[in-house]
This record gives structure tokens, C-alpha cells and sequence, in this order.
């Protein structure tokens, strides 16, 4: 709804189609079109300008003329986005798109003057214009949560900043055609400056002095003056040698009954002691799997 937004979004799709067409035509949005007069905003006459294009604005009350674009999107929707499995990337659901559009949508039969023809036809007999070298100059400026290791992420990629700034919300700040990325405050002070990574390498692009600073922070939160108690050898106490006394006198007692059993005389149970027989665990497991009862 912005539009830096709307003009990245056009100029992706003029430079994936190589070239720009005669006229562009719009719904009555509030960032091409002013909702009270009808007439192309001024901010997008520039736009426009730069592009050498014409706008053409779909005319209110023509239902079926808007219809048309409307029923292309539900055809891509329909047909596409609904088939996607919900762990892809936007990237390859983007590389998808186009090869969708290559088998799929570009053979849909439309009619012209001249008979039917697929859309590649007609697309084909549509000379376009080159592209501007550079796109129009508009700012991209998105908000972003600093993670828990100072880095920011953005189209795919992430980007440091100072230590201090973990959990803080800052402003992404991106020149259309520029190659390099800006970080800055609510306010507005720029307090990083990155290198512009291809969007969705998945790669992490980290200043030096971040690095440093990140390190630094880590070791002084890290040494502190009471050592962690899992790393203190504390010797045993009155309760552990207590039961380490037991464990023995226990673990003596079943080596004397093994040697008055291996000598052919039975001990008798003590009383109060528990006499498990394990006969009836035999009982219980044979014929486990029949259905004998």
C-alpha cells in the first residue's frame, strides 16, 4: 500500500518481462490514482516519467473491465498458490511461479482480431521498450526486531548491529538500485551501513566492529565472579557417605546369599521382606500374542 513498495514491485516485473509496454493500467488505488479527482497522483507522474509509460486507470463502474484483471489473479491463485506446499521458500514459490507461467499460463486462448492465440502469441507480437538502466530512485524503509545476536534480517539475509540494540526495533533502509543497505533508529540516525546481499542467499553480513563488540559482550556476561555451581567440586557429605556405607554392607549381604546358594542351602526370607516369584511373569507373558485367554 506504500509507494516504494508498489514501484520495487513494478520494476521487478518490467525487468523480468524485459522491457516496458506502452501503458500500465490500474485499479483505482490511492497510490496511483487521487480517489476524489480520478487523476494520476503527482508522486506517481514521476514514476510514470521515468518508466515512459502511460497510466490508464480502470474506469469506475465498469465491472467487467476490472473483472477481466480480477479473474487473471483468481486463475493464478486457483491453480497455483493453492498447490504449494505450506514449508517453501518465497524464492522457489517465486521460481515456481515462473515456470507455471511458462507451461501453464502463457497457453491460455484468448481471442483476437485475427482468430484465437495463446497468450505468448499475443504477448509476442507486443513489442516492449527497454527498460531504464536504473530503477526510479524511490526508499524502501521496513521495520525490524533486532535478534537476541544483534542481527537484522531483511529479504533473506541478515545484517549486524551493535550489540546493545539486541530486542530494539529498528528501520531498514534500502535505495531502489543502490548496493548497499542502511540500518537506522526510530529517529532516524543511521547506525549501520551493510553491503547489499542477493535477496534470499540466506547469508549473514556482519561488520568488525560488531563482531568485536558482540564478542566482547559475550566474554565480560560470560566471566563473572561466582563460578557456576556445576563447576564447583563440592565433596561428599554426612547423607552421601551414609549411603555409600549402606550400598556396601547391601552389596555384601547378596555376595554371601550367591555363595550360600551355590553350596546347595536355600536362606530362608527374612521376616517382612517382599519375595517376588517369578513364576507368574512367565505365566503372564506365555501365549501373550494369541488370543487364548
Amino acid at each position: 500500500m506504500d509507494s516504494p513498495h508498489l514501484i520495487d514491485g513494478l520494476d521487478r516485473v518490467t525487468r523480468a518481462l524485459g522491457g516496458c509496454t506502452i501503458a500500465w493500467r490500474f485499479d483505482r488505488m490511492a497510490t496511483v490514482i487521487n480517489p476524489e479527482s480520478g487523476r494520476v497522483q503527482a508522486s506517481f507522474s514521476a514514476v510514470a516519467k521515468h518508466y515512459g509509460v502511460a497510466v490508464r486507470a480502470c474506469p469506475p463502474r465498469r465491472g467487467n473491465r476490472k473483472g477481466v484483471v480480477e479473474k487473471a489473479n483468481h486463475v493464478a491463485a486457483q491453480r497455483f498458490w493453492r498447490t504449494l506446499p505450506d514449508d517453501v521458500t518465497i524464492e522457489e514459490a517465486q521460481a515456481r511461479l515462473e515456470r507455471w507461467c511458462a507451461t501453464r499460463g502463457d497457453v491460455r486462448l484468448r481471442a483476437t482480431a485475427d482468430g484465437t492465440a495463446t497468450v505468448a502469441t499475443v504477448a509476442a507480437t507486443e513489442p516492449l521498450r527497454p527498460a531504464p538502466a536504473d530503477p526510479f530512485p524511490a526508499t524502501l524503509s521496513v521495520p525490524r526486531v533486532v535478534s537476541a545476536q544483534a542481527l537484522v534480517s531483511f529479504r533473506g539475509n541478515r545484517y549486524s548491529v551493535a550489540p546493545e540494540l539486541a530486542k530494539a526495533t529498528v528501520t531498514v533502509l534500502h535505495r531502489l538500485g543502490a548496493t548497499h543497505l542502511d540500518i537506522a533508529t526510530p529517529a532516524g540516525t543511521v547506525i549501520a551501513r551493510h553491503a547489499l546481499a542477493p535477496d534470499g542467499a540466506g547469508v549473514m553480513v556482519r561488520d568488525h566492529g560488531h563482531v568485536l563488540a558482540l564478542e566482547q559482550a559475550a566474554m565480560a556476561a560470560a566471566n563473572s565472579a561466582t563460578p557456576h555451581r556445576r563447576k564447583q567440586r563440592i565433596p561428599p557429605g554426612t547423607a552421601a557417605l551414609a549411603a555409600a556405607d549402606a550400598l556396601r554392607t547391601t552389596t555384601c549381604g547378596a555376595d554371601a546369599l550367591a555363595e550360600t546358594e551355590a553350596a546347595g542351602v536355600v536362606a530362608e526370607p527374612a521376616a517382612g521382606d517382599v519375595v517376588i516369584d517369578l513364576a507368574r511373569y512367565a505365566a503372564a507373558a506365555h501365549g501373550r500374542n494369541t488370543l487364548k485367554k
